[in-house]
């Protein structure tokens, strides 16, 4: 049978985390960012200058190993090449230009958006290696208790590091992650890749959640539910895991941007943390020991109808035998 108190923790562990991550709802936001940094800030590769405003998203967005970027000027001036096939970036900023005014003939400074264009390193070739900064990495490493989640989970999809990304490919079922040097620290590692774990749980072959199947792009509620789900699910295994529950700031804030598109209405935390806890346990593979347990249980029950049967019949026998005499 069970340990009944085993299943208490694990609910108290729900609720603690819920709870926790509630709280630093009610403070007040923590800006998100993405844990894994290698990358750095964009910035030109020879004048050194960090590009700004929303040229900051757009060039991060590219997800390259390195954000270092060059004109096509720039390029040629290092002997270098744009490797053929390679598109150009947009880098938008915005230009003063005098104009005088046709009533009061007073000079007005007019603000005019406009673009250039630059390419990744990794789009070219032959630029000398010395004018390269080496990539940051960090002495991450593996945290055998977040290794040991991984690998007893059930069904689990194949795990890949192959793009600077974190996601979860519903359609060929595959998790994607940047690899652990990469990031700030190997809470932050596994922390991302719980998130796609909980994501990949959705699948038609796991928990069939239609939430993840029926989403239709990234403004649609099941959308944000979803990642809502996959958020509060990382929190759960990242406590399970023994990371700190203090590290719980940075799913607090990206939680938050998902219900204030859900016009923060609460009800979708309950559910939520109600989906995370079916994907965690998915995960932690509780629900298949359970039925186990079921089952067992349930064959214990018949050997001990069985012996009772046995013992009611050899009752019956001597019973019989006895009269006999």
């Amino acid at each position: 049978m069970q340990d009944q108190t085993s299943n208490n923790k694990i609910t108290d562990v729900y609720a603690i985390v819920t709870n926790r991550i509630i709280e630093h709802l009610e403070k007040g936001v923590v800006p998100w960012h993405k844990t894994w940094t290698e990358a750095g800030l964009p910035q030109n590769l020879i004048t050194g200058k960090k590009y700004r405003g929303i040229n900051v998203w757009l060039l991060s967005a590219l997800n390259y190993n390195q954000n270092y970027f060059l004109t096509f000027n720039q390029v040629q001036d290092l002997g270098g090449s744009v490797k053929k096939g390679e598109k150009s970036h947009e880098v938008i900023f915005w230009k003063w230009i005098e104009k005088e005014n046709e009533e009061t003939k007073e000079k007005e400074r007019i603000p005019m958006l406009k673009y250039y264009r630059v390419f990744n390193i990794s789009q070219c070739e032959g630029i000398p290696l010395e004018k390269i900064p080496k990539p940051i990495e960090h002495n991450n490493n593996p945290i055998e208790c977040c290794e040991k989640v991984i690998d007893e989970m059930p069904k689990r999809p194949n795990i890949q590091h192959k793009e600077q990304q974190a996601y979860y490919n519903r359609l060929n079922d595959y998790v994607n992650m940047p690899k652990i040097e990469n990031f700030e620290k190997s809470e932050d590692y596994y922390g991302a890749l719980f998130h796609e774990l909980v994501h990949s749980t959705g699948h038609g072959e796991r928990l069939n959640r239609k939430e993840l199947l029926e989403s239709k792009g990234m403004k649609t509620d099941k959308y944000a539910i979803e990642e809502l789900t996959a958020e509060m699910g990382a929190s759960y295994l990242k406590s399970h895991a023994g990371i700190p529950i203090e590290e719980l700031e940075n799913n607090a804030s990206y939680i938050q941007g998902w219900l204030e598109h859900l016009k923060n209405d609460k009800k979708f935390i309950v559910y939520a943390s109600s989906q995370a806890q079916k994907a965690t346990d998915y995960i932690l593979n509780i629900k298949n020991e359970e039925k186990e347990l079921g089952k067992n249980e349930e064959v214990k029950s018949q050997d001990r109808n069985g012996q009772i049967k046995d013992m009611r019949e050899k009752d019956a026998t001597n019973k019989e035998v006895e009269i006999e005499r």
